[in-house]
């Protein structure tokens, strides 16, 4: 079938970074992977598709030649481009699913950008001056090249990164865990949100940490209620996540976070900031690190921007826990994975690792779109760059209920009790809209959650 242009109309190549014609690539990868472009699909002229697209001829010329060396389009000599096959592994990446099933309970990247970066680098490893560093040991803070390589990127969040202040880390859990460790002992209060997320909750009851919810409205953890819990429970931290939380997508404003870091150091308390998501962000407010640096562990890693499985991360110490901060790790663990740590570096270097953080917050506009187009009635995320979403179920629905009733859908979604430490009941769930193997897949799931949310009360009265 010969493709109509106006599939290409929402490809936007002016808010990406990278050579056009490379952007132009990742598009098309895209809408194959989505299925709106399928096996023996024939593209346009390169003519009709760079005028359509307002580029040069050369660069659809490029754009192509690159998808044929991936494998996604072969060129018939006098008959045009051609999609090929999906190639064995070229799906969508993840955790196994059963046929039928689609699982929004679980994190992972909405595009595969992360292998299609790693296609074109893991090539040209060998020859890499630095190559020689992945068979040795290195410093527990982290190899300085990856940690000055860390601080060039996270400068525009964090203010001014130091190198010296960084701990490279196998991504945000293991940098939490030490973190507490290093600041922390069994039977120690660290206070966080009322409904926080559940990797933090089940790591502070493996070491015997007491957690203390404090008070929260609408706008994130309320200032006062956070200066009487300090007055209350004397505890060594708090555990905040200011940019799109999880699982409530809360984003806490500049003047609030102003707020608790204050409070936190006129109460001699630590801060643990999880911002993982900050890189997803548009426009990102300034972090509390960068405010008070001194009492402040800020934590991020590439999890949620790149893909989970680079299990790679960087902590930002206040400059008097550095040294005890990379102390815990080396007994932790020695030193994080040196083939990752030169790849990521790498990455960053070459302008890699902000393409596909630019082709990831691409994809989850559109999935945003989705979600809101499908679920009006639900509360979105305030950030359109989301990569989940937090649906508070409507009367009589509890979760329980509501997750089984999906889970015989079709559909997998996460518990709100998970991100729970109290006895208060919490109707909630999370969808993990980037989890979706497509667009359409993900649209098809969430008339089904709206169904059930709207007409399924039948379901919820009987207890299924």
């Amino acid at each position: 079938m010969i493709i109509n242009n106006k599939i290409f109309k929402n490809i936007d190549l002016r808010s990406g970074d990278g050579p056009v014609y490379q952007q132009l690539c990742d598009a098309i990868i895209l809408l194959i992977e989505s299925k709106e472009l399928a096996e023996g699909d024939r593209l346009p002229p390169h003519r009709d598709l760079a005028q359509f697209m307002g580029v040069n001829v050369s660069t659809v010329t490029r754009a192509i030649k690159l998808l044929q060396q991936r494998g996604h389009v072969e060129s018939r000599v006098g008959s045009g481009s051609y999609i090929c096959p999906l190639r064995p592994g070229s799906q969508r990446s993840g955790v196994l699913e059963a046929e039928g099933v689609c699982d929004l309970s679980i994190n992972r990247p909405a595009t595969d950008a992360y292998l299609h970066a790693l296609e074109r680098l893991l090539p040209n490893l060998p020859f890499h001056s630095h190559f020689s560093m992945i068979q040795d040991y290195h410093i527990p803070q982290g190899d300085d090249r990856v940690r000055r390589a860390f601080a060039g990127w996270l400068s525009p969040t964090l203010g001014h990164a130091d190198p010296d202040r960084l701990v490279v880390v196998n991504g945000c859990q293991h940098g939490m865990s030490c973190i507490v460790d290093t600041i922390a002992q069994s039977g120690d209060v660290i206070l966080t949100d009322q409904v926080t997320f559940h990797g933090f909750i089940s790591l502070c009851a493996s070491k015997a940490i007491r957690l203390k919810s404090v008070e929260t409205d609408q706008a994130g953890m309320v200032p006062d209620a956070f200066r009487e819990a300090c007055i209350q429970h004397r505890p060594k931290a708090v555990f905040l996540m200011p940019n799109n939380h999880n699982p409530t997508t809360v984003t806490l404003s500049a003047r609030r976070r102003q707020a608790l870091g204050d409070i936190a150091k006129e109460q001699g308390v630590y801060i643990i900031e999880d911002d993982v998501c900050g890189p997803l962000m548009d426009h990102p407010l300034p972090t509390i690190a960068s405010s008070h640096p001194d009492i402040t562990f800020y934590v991020t890693s590439l999890s949620k921007c790149i893909a989970a499985g680079t299990r790679l991360g960087v902590v930002s110490a206040p400059p008097s826990m550095v040294t005890n901060l990379a102390n815990t790790l080396r007994l932790n663990c020695w030193s994080t994975n040196s083939l990752m740590n030169f790849i990521a570096a790498t990455m960053i270097e070459q302008g890699e690792l902000d393409r596909i953080v630019a082709t990831e917050k691409a994809e989850l506009r559109a999935r945003n779109l989705i979600l809101r187009e499908t679920l009006p009635v639900w509360q979105a995320p305030r950030e359109m760059t989301s990569p989940f979403a937090w649906f508070e179920m409507p009367e009589p629905w509890r979760c329980a209920t509501f997750v089984k009733s999906a889970q015989q859908a079709g559909i997998c979604v996460l518990t709100g009790e998970a991100f729970s430490f109290s006895q208060n009941p919490l109707h909630a769930v999370r969808i993990n809209i980037n989890a979706a193997r497509s667009r359409d897949e993900l649209r098809k799931a969430l008339a089904t959650l709206q169904h059930l949310a709207s007409t399924g009360h039948r379901h919820a009265l009987m207890g299924l």
